[in-house]
């Protein structure tokens, strides 16, 4: 049984952004073209503005399931085929009723199709699931809204007569969600409390404990969201960040999360990189974080794939700082060191051996290596930040601070 929603205010933006991935899901489920279901959905929605503040429906989701169907029908009536292809929609049974999250759960695979690129898997992830315009999303990543537009369009047309009623790749999903979230905190738009929303959905409808790992990854991290910043928006390293500022209440949730992933016994990347933030998070002082269980989490990360150092070049830069911390800074840099034929151009790999060296005291080192990362960092926060972890290194070889 569907059961009514309450009245909805069309001028309340949340509200109607709750109810589209639901009524678009309604619609492709019953075989509608992605693109000519939304186009439908965007004029009930612009109906709904013009009628609703005189006569609020009293089931809204079903009020623009009807007028989105009633466009569909009307726009296939003007197209030459129109008797056969209009036949066929009347004769279609009506989608059971269904709940949210199983909703979002179909439009996420929708969207993370397969047959589009990455980028526009996230592009169209945000705009039919998240419900935010194409501007919020080329603000969110720094691209003209125009290049967004043409990004989500071509991806619409990628999706174009293929059938969209099969279960789809759930590590997929969960990669998009993973990139929504890193991409994150900039932008007009919070993308990463998005992605926190739309994984919150994906675990009413899966058991998977990698979708619960991705969610308490997401929230362990989130929770220091206010301390990751100071007042003038310069990066705060972990080790140097507030704690006071952390989110407990949302660090207990994340840990919560995380306890049930690993209580199927089927640890993965997600519940892995979470275990991490735990024992983070779990430090009232960076004094008291546990190196030794982080880098034993840290050796079944590696452990996941078959060539780490290419695959996954993260984990075993992270490896890397676990080992300066529980032997000592010149066993970590001994691990940098095997990785410099595959990753040592990149930014991070240089910004890891500065803090290395930095923990070794081996300040003229650490200057060298940070001001070699800021050199190739893309990012402006982070090679601000760099710069002057750079200049603070100098300044304590000289004799005249600590960094």
């Amino acid at each position: 049984m569907v059961l009514d929603t309450p009245p909805v205010d069309p001028r309340d933006d949340s509200a109607l952004r709750a109810l589209v991935p639901r009524v678009l899901a309604a619609l492709v489920r019953r075989g509608e073209d992605f693109d000519a279901a939304e186009d439908a959905l965007q004029e009930a929605l612009l109906e709904a503005l013009r009628v609703w503040p005189e006569h609020p429906p009293r089931d809204a989701r079903a009020w623009l399931t009807t007028v989105a169907t009633r466009r569909l029908v009307d726009a296939r009536r003007s197209q030459a085929s129109r008797g056969r292809r209009e036949e066929a929609v009347h004769d279609r049974p009506r989608p059971a009723g269904t709940e949210e999250g199983d909703d979002t759960l179909f439009l996420l695979f929708c969207c993370c199709h397969p047959d589009l690129s990455p980028a526009s898997q996230v592009a169209l992830t945000l705009r039919a699931v998240g419900g935010l315009t194409t501007r919020e999303i080329a603000d969110a990543f720094y691209v003209p809204e125009a290049t967004m537009a043409q990004r989500i369009s071509r991806a619409k047309r990628a999706l174009h007569g293929r059938r969209l009623d099969q279960p789809g790749d759930l590590a997929v999903v969960l990669r998009v969600l993973y990139v929504v979230y890193s991409t994150g905190h900039a932008g007009r738009v919070d993308l990463a409390g998005e992605a926190i929303r739309l994984a919150r959905q994906l675990t009413l409808a899966t058991d998977e404990p990698e979708a619960r790992g991705l969610l308490a990854l997401m929230l362990l991290n989130h929770a220091r969201r206010r301390a990751r910043l100071d007042a003038a928006g310069r990066i705060v390293t972990l080790d140097r960040q507030d704690r006071g500022l952390w989110d407990t209440r949302q660090i207990a949730e994340g840990v919560r999360v995380l306890q049930t992933a690993l209580a199927a016994q089927r640890p993965g990347r997600y519940q892995i990189e979470a275990a991490v933030a735990a024992l983070h998070d779990d430090a009232a002082r960076a004094e008291e974080t546990d190196w030794r269980q982080i880098l034993a989490w840290y050796d079944d990360l590696v452990d996941l794939s078959d060539d780490p150092v290419r695959q996954d070049p993260a984990a075993v830069l992270g490896r890397a700082v676990a080992v300066g911390h529980v032997l000592d800074a010149g066993a970590g840099i001994r691990e940098t060191e095997r990785l410099r034929a595959v990753i040592g151009d990149r930014h991070r790999w240089h910004a890891v051996r500065g803090h290395l060296y930095e923990l070794g005291n081996d300040f003229p080192a650490a200057a060298a290596a940070y001001a070699e990362a800021a050199h190739r960092a893309t990012d402006v926060v982070e090679r601000d930040h760099l710069v002057r972890q750079a200049a603070l290194a100098r300044a304590a070889a000289q004799g005249r601070t600590s960094p």
